[in-house]
């Protein structure tokens, strides 16, 4: 017994010799963060607080995660998120292994009512998964994808992204739409809608949701579906963050096979109205299994235009799709395969038009002639920035849901437009800034609504309207689940009480 306490301690003691001078043990092991000191931190309200010691160390005693603080390992790491823009420095951050640490994080922050964080993948447009001063709830830690593949559906941990959840319910013949970018997180993207290239087949991702399991602003653990808690079931189906942190989704799953064809064809800029005159009458006369998309993008030599497919139905009918498209102008590239469905879904990784400098977006109910106008008219290439305008389509499914079965209600929408706009890091990016600005002011009056997952600086006005006839019912919710507006980094829903 004394010789393996020996053997135990000292291979205990190699590891931290082997360690670089600033890890140690504890940050090796994940074990408590000693709190040395106060915490400055910041409310809800914007107004400067004290954390005692005392009170943040029985924190970080209660978490089966980490608790980090700045100056600890990892704390810069996990206090960004995917725009390099939101360089922000939260007063603690808690890195949630189970609901077990939500609800102690969440309550800890509501007694000092702090101002609270929820980051997932961290893809959110207005970086609302980082703060400065606040709580970070962070849930990185917090993966994991169960496959029921008998009773088609999967078990969804809160923290997971889109990648885990298509590689698990594929290798069993079965998806549930899961966006077009594999990192993006589960919960960001089905509490605000969730778009993909299966959604004109299957719906939304939040019209996939049989029910979560959430932590609610009073800390209490609370199961929503059509059965238990209907209100807040319909709530978070597009009401985003509002109501609390949701530690785990199930989602129904449908048959597919993991073949579909993928098509990419450019044209030149001289074609542009052309061309997106077709893909207007083109995507509107498509089959559910038919996800289209297409875009045009002015650079330093020009302009471009192309129309992209995604076929998941018999890949012998594909070509009945795709000799269109030859058709619609003078055909510069052409790229068809088809491929692996999972490996689609992270085609798009390093290229997603939202990891973008500037950006804005709204829905359109119809790609009109005086809309493409608009678009192309508008576009000046430039040798400092790319600019692109990509359509992500809707339709389908997404559409035969009724507007107040879910709190998402912009089923009339064909397409949601994405405008973009790169330049180079570290540029100062006034010039580009104000150019998006006056672009979109052409725009805009041809939208209807904004997609909140793409949201950056609306005003509270312009996201009440947003809801639609949702709107009160959404307030009720969250005047019951979070009267103090605890979770308000968001498309917020303010309470009425």
């Amino acid at each position: 017994m004394h010789r393996r306490r020996f053997v135990q301690s000292s291979l205990a003691a190699a590891v931290v010799a082997s360690l670089p001078a600033k890890q140690s043990l504890a940050a090796l092991l994940n074990l408590t963060t000693e709190v040395s000191a106060d915490v400055p931190a910041m409310t809800g309200d914007g107004a400067e607080v004290t954390l005692k010691q005392s009170a943040v160390q029985d924190l970080s005693n209660s978490l089966r995660g980490q608790l980090l603080l700045q100056g600890d390992d990892g704390y810069d790491k996990h206090r960004r998120v995917l725009y390099p823009e939101y360089d922000k420095y939260p007063g603690l951050i808690v890195r949630c292994a189970g609901a077990a640490d939500v609800r102690n994080a969440v309550n800890f922050a509501r007694t000092e009512n702090l101002l609270v964080a929820v980051k997932c993948g961290g893809h959110g447009a207005a970086g609302n998964g980082t703060c400065d001063g606040g709580m970070m709830i962070d849930l990185s830690l917090l993966r994991n994808v169960r496959v029921d593949p008998i009773a088609r559906t999967a078990d969804v941990s809160g923290g997971s992204l889109l990648g885990h959840m298509d590689h698990e319910t594929m290798a069993y013949g079965l998806v549930t739409t899961a966006g077009t970018v594999s990192h993006t997180g589960v919960s960001g993207l089905t509490l605000g809608g969730g778009f993909g290239r299966v959604g004109r087949r299957f719906g939304l991702a939040l019209d996939n949701v049989l029910g979560v399991d959430i932590i609610t602003a009073d800390g209490e653990f609370r199961r929503a579906n059509k059965d238990e808690n209907p209100d807040l079931y319909w709530g978070v189906r597009g009401g985003g963050g509002n109501f609390g942190v949701v530690t785990s989704f199930k989602f129904q799953l449908h048959p597919m096979q993991r073949q579909v064809v993928r098509g990419r064809f450019s044209f030149p800029g001289s074609e542009a109205k052309q061309v997106l005159n077709f893909f207007a009458e083109y995507s509107e006369n498509a089959p559910d299994n038919l996800y289209v998309s297409g875009g045009v993008a002015a650079r330093a030599n020009g302009l471009g235009v192309s129309v992209s497919i995604i076929y998941s139905g018999p890949l012998d009918k594909a070509e009945d799709f795709l000799a269109p498209i030859r058709k619609a102008g003078t055909v510069a590239a052409e790229d068809v395969r088809t491929l692996d469905y999972v490996f689609v879904q992270k085609m798009g990784d390093n290229t997603d038009i939202r990891s973008v400098a500037a950006s804005k977006s709204g829905f359109i109910e119809d790609l009109t002639p005086q809309l493409i106008d608009a678009i192309i008219s508008g576009m000046v290439p430039h040798p400092g920035r790319s600019h692109s305008m990509a359509f992500q389509q809707s339709g389908g499914a997404i559409g035969r849901v009724a507007v107040d079965a879910t709190a998402f209600p912009h089923r009339d929408s064909k397409a949601n437009m994405l405008c973009g706009v790169r330049w180079p890091y570290g540029e100062e990016g006034a010039e580009h800034r104000a150019y998006v600005e006056d672009y979109w002011k052409d725009i805009e009056p041809h939208t209807k609504g904004f997609y909140t997952n793409d949201m950056l600086k609306e005003s509270q006005g312009e996201v009440n309207l947003n809801y639609l006839g949702n709107y009160r019912r959404l307030v009720q919710i969250k005047d019951k689940y979070d009267p103090g507006n605890l979770f308000r980094l968001n498309a917020n829903i303010q309470p009425s009480v």
